[in-house]
């Protein structure tokens, strides 16, 4: 049986090397699975003493995506077997979002430069891992969305913190809609760093093979965003429907009139767009409570350090596994399939801001402290 993630080491025209780790398994679309997390943490501090290894690529197998979420089948039997209702005795949520987590953060502050190969759909779970790679690649194939809503969920893994800090509006619009962005609109936001062609991937591996490596970090940052840069293509991209609606999105989504905000996507239901149109009938069709989330959680987290932001995700996210509608969300769209979720609350205007303060709650007892209350001790504060 092969490994869920494979690793190599490929020599260079210097006496370093460069690490490749490679999801693998492209009938998931590359999904995330807890001992992916596990397997990926462990060989990148491996890679991170290892002075021989001057930087990392990360990519999916197969050409249909780098990562398309995480393990919500996993999660699904685990909020069916925790009967308590009581967020803190799902122990594979505590286990999954804590190890799933811990990665993201550690790829953000890697000391080394990490390229992430974003080709193909990358979402949820895979958005956590691009995010923090100093080096990401968007390509032709490129798709990028944080669909959480659809699943009762909110974006995570590092989401929120990159969604507050968007222009205004933008954030808060690709999180109530799930919409999708392509290497273009990537780039526009500074999602990615540099638009290739996704049949670029083993020519650019040869040209970094090809290069005399460091052992000083920022020359190595420096050498490959030359080499990336030298392989982007020289035709001009295409505008992306989020740079063509940007004004709109921005007039339409920022604030904090949350109803007219809902309004605003609602009313797209019928433009002449198809992708705004797809935008307002993910958000009409998904959870109101994840909406109210979403809108909460970006406004509290705008102020966060990252470690922060995923210290109240952590929290958030296990009163989701407890409250109803993730459970309820992939039963519908992943399990039964019958893409008919029963929402609780069931509309906008009963999913109001009274409400979705039970989710910011402490839910482990009063004695312990916060499970990632470690993190970012060492690098960023709050």
């Amino acid at each position: 049986m092969n490994s869920p993630v494979l690793f190599e080491v490929l020599d260079t025209a210097s006496n370093l090397k460069v690490g490749v780790a490679t999801l693998n398994s492209p009938e998931t679309l590359n999904g995330l699975s807890l001992q992916m997390c596990n397997l990926l943490a462990e060989q990148l501090n491996l890679w991170e003493k290892d002075q021989s290894i001057a930087l990392v690529i990360l990519k999916g197998a197969g050409d249909k995506a780098f990562c398309a979420g995480g393990d919500l089948h996993g999660l699904y039997q685990a909020m069916q077997e925790n009967t308590s209702g009581q967020a803190w005795k799902n122990a594979y949520a505590r286990k999954f979002f804590d190890d799933e987590y811990r990665l993201d953060y550690q790829i953000h502050t890697y000391p080394k430069p990490i390229l992430c190969w974003g080709s193909g759909i990358v979402m949820g779970g895979g958005v956590g891992l691009m995010m923090g790679a100093s080096h990401r690649v968007a390509t032709d194939t490129t798709r990028f969305a944080m669909p959480e809503i659809s699943i009762g969920l909110f974006p995570d893994v590092g989401g929120t913190w990159m969604l507050a800090r968007l222009p205004g509006g933008l954030g808060l619009f690709l999180a109530l809609t799930g919409a999708q962005l392509g290497a273009n609109d990537c780039y526009f936001l500074g999602l990615a760093d540099y638009r290739l062609e996704s049949t670029q991937l083993n020519e650019l591996v040869g040209a970094i093979q090809s290069e005399k490596w460091s052992d000083v970090r920022d020359d190595n940052d420096i050498r490959l965003r030359r080499l990336l840069l030298a392989h982007q293509p020289q035709s001009e991209w295409p505008q992306g429907p989020l740079q063509k609606n940007y004004s709109l999105i921005r007039q339409c989504c920022d604030g904090m009139d949350f109803d007219a905000i809902c309004r605003n996507i609602l009313s797209w239901a019928d433009d002449p767009d198809p992708w705004l149109k797809r935008a307002a009938n993910t958000f009409s069709s998904g959870s109101p409570g994840s909406a109210r989330l979403c809108f909460a959680l970006l406004n509290r987290t705008r102020l966060l350090s990252l470690a922060g932001a995923f210290r109240q995700e952590y929290i958030v996210s296990l009163h989701c596994g407890a409250e109803g509608d993730f459970q309820e969300g992939i039963r519908a769209l992943l399990v039964d399939k019958d893409k008919r979720p029963r929402w609780e609350p069931a509309t906008l205007e009963l999913a109001t801001d009274a409400w979705v303060q039970r989710f910011f709650q402490q839910p482990w007892p009063d004695s312990e402290s916060h499970p990632l209350a470690d993190l970012g001790q060492t690098t960023l504060t709050d």
